[in-house]
């Protein structure tokens, strides 16, 4: 038997869950997939998302250290440090110790990763393609527009 007071309940439970909260967790449900479809579309290359990033910005920014690396991938710097020691083991960069001072690394692409970013960069745009598919130039920008005005709330906070 139903007594009112399980009615109000199952009313209030309906009702916790607002349209904001239902926009954000999707938000974070596609993030969560666009994490997974890449770290599943990059396992064929030993390597994961972190590691496409870094490989990424090295390329952008040759020279790169650690802390600066670990700064633009928002990162941890001892996950970070991983990530290299896994790219230097597959023979995709190098440590060089700084001129000025020998505690500071320097991270370098080895000609092996040159070769392999126009293989990693085309995956990349795959995976793009499947997330976007079906979504014209226009919404995107206005996508854009918004997220970053997203951004922008959160950071003034």
């Amino acid at each position: 038997m139903v007594t009112r007071l399980d009615q109000a309940a199952e009313k209030t439970a309906a009702n916790f869950l607002t349209d904001t909260d239902r926009l954000v967790f999707l938000m974070e449900e596609v993030t969560r997939r666009l994490r997974r479809t890449f770290d599943t579309s990059f396992e064929q290359f030993g390597l994961t998302r972190t590691q496409w990033r870094a490989l990424a910005y090295l390329y952008r920014t040759p020279g790169m250290t650690q802390t600066e690396l670990a700064r633009e991938l928002e990162l941890e710097r001892a996950s970070v440090g991983q990530a290299i020691d896994r790219l230097e083991e597959l023979s995709l960069v190098e440590r060089r110790s700084a001129v000025n001072d020998r505690r500071v690394w320097h991270i370098h692409l080895m000609p092996a990763a040159v070769e392999l970013l126009p293989k990693l960069r085309a995956e990349a745009d795959a995976v793009y393609g499947r997330l976007l598919a079906g979504t014209d130039i226009d919404e995107l920008e206005r996508l854009s527009e918004i997220l970053a005005a997203m951004q922008d709330n959160l950071d003034r906070n």
